[in-house]
């Protein structure tokens, strides 16, 4: 079976402008998703989303053809989840345990029945802090421990916020002064006035340390395509989508969705697994 996996950051829910004035982006938001055809979507910025009897949410839901899940937050701005039941079946679990309580934005995580796997699929939408990196490393490791919870099968991806492992430098001249100091090394500044800045990639290594992998450069390690390493936000790649190990196998293809331009300021990603080529042949359960 083939399933192909969006994420897409909405700015502000695709409801609001940068300073909180309406401005209704979801028609070309979800233009950008349906033609992606995706059986999972992972969103994050679902502001308003569960106002006024989740009617956002239901919106999506109808607009897509697919069924959501909306994760509890501290910021207002959390993270959602769209499948595909015609492909996914239903979801066999939904766990948002200590995620509101633990990470800026929450999360949860979904599990599914996929034929052929000795344990469920689980799947999780993140968005870590942008204020800290060390606070991000953490949350990284909890949301990677939590998505473990159901075995080793694992889809995990969002907006990350963060350099990743490997790949390009950033944009330096389109960095805002508050993502270089979250987003770089620190450094003395009076001592190194002239030092180019250094990125900071311990919240993908934090996830590299958890087993799982990055799916563009998984791809772009095989292929070589530059065009697999593209931003996804102003300055960096901080759009990903990692997979356990078991999963990289599976990985088909890797696709940036930038059209139409004005949906977000984030462009999404599509990757494709086929699920017959996942490992099966070392399963475990979370102790």
């Amino acid at each position: 079976m083939i399933l192909t996996i969006a994420v897409q950051n909405l700015k502000r829910g695709g409801l609001f402008d940068k300073d909180g004035h309406g401005e209704d982006r979801w028609p070309l938001l979800a233009k950008r998703l349906a033609d992606a055809d995706p059986d999972l979507v992972l969103l994050q910025e679902a502001e308003g989303w569960a106002e006024a009897g989740h009617r956002q949410l239901v919106r999506a839901e109808q607009d897509l053809g697919m069924d959501g899940l909306i994760a509890p937050s501290r910021s207002g701005r959390g993270t959602a989840l769209l499948y595909r039941r015609e492909t996914l079946g239903r979801r066999i679990a939904w766990n948002t345990d200590h995620a509101a309580e633990e990470t800026h934005h929450g999360f949860g995580v979904a599990g599914f029945t996929v034929p052929g796997l000795p344990a469920p699929l689980a799947v999780t939408s993140v968005h870590l802090t942008p204020y800290s990196a060390d606070r991000a490393v953490a949350e990284a490791d909890f949301a990677a421990s939590r998505t473990y919870r159901h075995g080793p099968y694992c889809i995990l991806g969002g907006d990350i916020n963060y350099p990743p492992a490997a790949g390009p430098d950033p944009a330096w001249d389109r960095m805002r002064p508050y993502n270089r100091s979250s987003r770089t090394l620190l450094t003395d500044p009076a001592l190194h006035p002239t030092t180019a800045p250094v990125p900071d990639r311990r919240v993908a290594w934090k996830l590299a340390a958890n087993g799982l992998t990055d799916t563009a450069w998984h791809l772009y390690r095989q292929t070589g395509d530059e065009h697999l390493l593209r931003r996804t936000g102003n300055d960096d790649r901080i759009d990903q989508l990692w997979v356990s190990a078991p999963l990289a196998p599976a990985v088909l293809s890797y696709t940036l969705l930038d059209t139409p331009p004005d949906a977000s300021d984030h462009h999404g990603l599509a990757v494709a697994l086929d699920t017959d080529r996942i490992n099966t042949t070392q399963a475990w359960t979370y102790a």
